[in-house]
C-alpha cells in the first residue's frame, strides 16, 4: 500500500441506495471523517448479473473512487462483497473492506448457541456468502438463510413501518425466532430500514446483526491501527452532520430519485450530489 494522507476521505460504493445505511453507520462511528459515496444506479441490480459483469462494475466503481483520492474503500454492496473483493483488491492500492465478513464475525461473536439466521436478497442467499464466511470462523455454527426480496422495495418506497411491511415480514420470517435462532444477520444494506418490524416479528431473544454497523466498527479499528484516522481538528470538523458539504455523493443515473430515497433513509438529502457516467477503460465523464 502506498503512503496515504490520513485526511483523505473514505470511499464507499453500492449498486444503488442501500449502501447509505452503511454510510450512516460509518458517519456515526467516525464523525470527523469525510466520505465520498458512489451509487451505481444506472446498473442496479447487481444480483442478476454474471460474475464477470459484477467484477467489471465493481472494479470500475473502485477505480473511479480511487482516482478522486481516498484512503480506504468500503464495498457497501453484498453482491459485490460476495463476488468481487479479490478483483477489487487487485485493481486498487488502498485497503478494501466488504460488508459480509464483518457481519459474519459479529454474528459468531454475538451468538452463544451457534444458531444464526441470515436474511438477504435472492442473489446473496444463492451465493451462500454469509454461510461460507460464518463457517470459516466457526464450523460448528448452524446457518439458516432466507431471501426477503420485497424488503428492498418496501424500504425504498417509504413503507418500512406499515401493516403491509409487517405482513410481508411475517411471511418471510415465520420460522425465524428465538426457538430456532440466537442471532439474525441483516444481510442486505436496505434491511436496517425495516429493523423495527423485523425485530417485532422475530421477537425478543434474537440478536439482530447489522452488517453495516459491524463494518463501521472494523473500519474504525483499522484506521486507528494504521494511523489513518482523520487528524484535522479545525472548527470545520466540530459540528458535522449527515450529508453535509464535506461528504460528496455520486450516482450513475436518476439523481433526483437517489436524493428522495436518501432523505427517506437518512432524514436529509445530500448537499453535494453529482451524476457521472463510468465507461470502460477508466474513461470517466461527469455532467
Amino acid at each position: 500500500m502506498t503512503f496515504l494522507d490520513r485526511n483523505l476521505p473514505i470511499g464507499i460504493f453500492d449498486s444503488g441506495v442501500g449502501g447509505l445505511t452503511v454510510y450512516k453507520a460509518l458517519h456515526e462511528r467516525l464523525p470527523n471523517e469525510r466520505f465520498v459515496y458512489l451509487g451505481d444506479t444506472a446498473r442496479v441490480p447487481y444480483g442478476t448479473k454474471s460474475l464477470a459483469t459484477v467484477e467489471r462494475y465493481a472494479v470500475e466503481n473502485s477505480k473511479f473512487l480511487e482516482a478522486l483520492g481516498i484512503k480506504m474503500l468500503v464495498v457497501a454492496c453484498n453482491t459485490a462483497s460476495a463476488l468481487a473483493l479479490p478483483a477489487i483488491r487487485r485493481a486498487v492500492n488502498v485497503e478494501v473492506v466488504g460488508v459480509i465478513e464483518p457481519g459474519a464475525r459479529a454474528a459468531v461473536r454475538e451468538t452463544p448457541n451457534k444458531r444464526i439466521g441470515v436474511i438477504a436478497t435472492e442473489a446473496t442467499v444463492q451465493s451462500h456468502a454469509y454461510r461460507q464466511a460464518i463457517s470459516a470462523i466457526d464450523r460448528s455454527a448452524e446457518v439458516i438463510e432466507q431471501a426477503c426480496p420485497l424488503f428492498v422495495s418496501l424500504a425504498e418506497e417509504g413503507w418500512s413501518d406499515t401493516p403491509v411491511a409487517r405482513d410481508v415480514a411475517v411471511q418471510y420470517l415465520s420460522n425465524l425466532n428465538a426457538e430456532t435462532l440466537g442471532a439474525l444477520v441483516l444481510g442486505c444494506t436496505h434491511y436496517p430500514i425495516l429493523r423495527k418490524v423485523i425485530a417485532d416479528v422475530v421477537g425478543e431473544g434474537v440478536v439482530l446483526i447489522d452488517s453495516g454497523q459491524a463494518t463501521a466498527a472494523e473500519v474504525k479499528t483499522f484506521l486507528k491501527q494504521s494511523d489513518l484516522a482523520h487528524s484535522d481538528t479545525s472548527a470545520l470538523y466540530q459540528e458535522r452532520h449527515l450529508c453535509d458539504d464535506l461528504d460528496h455523493f455520486y450516482v450513475t443515473d436518476a439523481a433526483s430519485r437517489f436524493a428522495k430515497v436518501a432523505e427517506r433513509f437518512l432524514g436529509v438529502a445530500p448537499t453535494i450530489l453529482e451524476a457521472v457516467e463510468i465507461w470502460g477503460n477508466d474513461e470517466l465523464r461527469s455532467h
